[in-house]
């Protein structure tokens, strides 16, 4: 019983949390797991990047979606960002640094932050 108000209780918190404030905290994770990398061994670092990759996959597909009501502009500015964050990646030996970076941004962006 005592599991089950726990987790409600977790949902609540969920819920009271903006949408963009859960998204920050996506960007935060991942950019936890690039930073635990630069001093990590290769299989860390590919988990990371991997992590990475997905994010911004997700975050293109979110951009792209119809029914995302973000201005066009902002939206193509984001998936032109997520690109350039993609090709990064596939390079041998990802600059992390930038990718945390940019994170960083959307971090911020996210929050409110100007940075």
């Amino acid at each position: 019983m005592n599991q089950m108000l726990g987790t409600r209780g977790y949902g609540a918190t969920q819920k009271a949390r903006s949408l963009r404030d859960q998204e920050a905290d996506v960007f935060r994770r991942v950019n936890y797991g690039l930073k635990a990398a630069l001093t990590a061994d290769a299989i860390d670092r590919a988990r990371a990047v991997a992590d990475n990759r997905r994010l911004w996959l997700a975050v293109e597909a979110a951009m792209t979606h119809p029914a995302n009501q973000l201005p066009e502009a902002l939206r193509a500015s984001i998936v032109s960002l997520g690109r350039s964050v993609q090709r990064e990646m596939e390079n041998l030996a990802p600059d992390i640094p930038f990718l945390i970076g940019i994170n960083d941004q959307m971090i911020a962006g996210l929050s409110g932050d100007p940075g």
